[in-house]
């Protein structure tokens, strides 16, 4: 795989910074992540304590070194802490595409322009630097709050992957796909752009 989609990066914005996922930052996710509804479509089980966060940080740190995954740790320029975490997974550098995934943040800041600036950060990375020609996002088709958020980047529903998966309690998934093409990215950035002044 190219070092470009290996390396560890940095990504920062107004509000947050993405920075790559370490043990270092537990404490602050298990803060962030107390409210279980956050894990309630997740594929996590409900890492809530500090033993359960420690052992999710470690498995996403497993995926990184076993598939090549990039995972970050969202921090909050404010307070300095960490208040959740996404990915790049699903990484085909071979096919110049990726999926962005495993995202979550506290409470407290969802519904805020938290989620539309990491994405930005995220898909300005994959379309202008790795040079992709398609991200994905997937969700649980139960998921009606991840799908709306989906939806609400400008992405485009492609289907539904029947019996696609089967959660930690022992529920079949359906997966909802989304995609943005690399010749959708100019006018979806400007409208995410727009959209993130509108918070300020």
């Amino acid at each position: 795989m190219d070092d470009l989609w290996r390396n560890p990066i940095t990504l920062t914005g107004k509000t947050v910074w993405l920075e790559p996922l370490s043990i270092s930052r537990v404490h602050d996710l298990v803060t962030a992540g107390r409210d279980k509804s956050i894990w309630q479509y997740m594929l996590y089980g409900e890492p809530v304590t500090e033993e359960g966060m420690r052992n999710w940080v470690i498995d996403i740190l497993h995926r990184r070194d076993a598939d090549g995954e990039i995972p970050f740790a969202v921090v909050h320029h404010a307070s300095g802490k960490a208040i959740g975490s996404t990915r790049f997974m699903e990484m085909r550098p071979e096919h110049k595409a990726l999926e962005i995934g495993g995202t979550w943040y506290a409470v407290e800041y969802q519904h805020t322009q938290v989620n539309t600036e990491c994405k930005i950060l995220l898909l300005e990375y994959a379309f202008e630097t790795l040079d992709c020609i398609r991200v994905q996002f997937k969700t649980d088709l139960r998921n009606i709050r991840s799908q709306r958020a989906i939806e609400s980047l400008g992405a485009v529903k492609e289907g539904i992957f029947r019996n696609h998966l089967i959660t930690p309690e022992g529920a079949v998934r359906d997966s909802v796909y989304y995609s943005i093409l690399k010749s959708e990215w100019s006018t979806i950035k400007t409208s995410l752009e727009m959209k993130l002044s509108n918070f300020a």
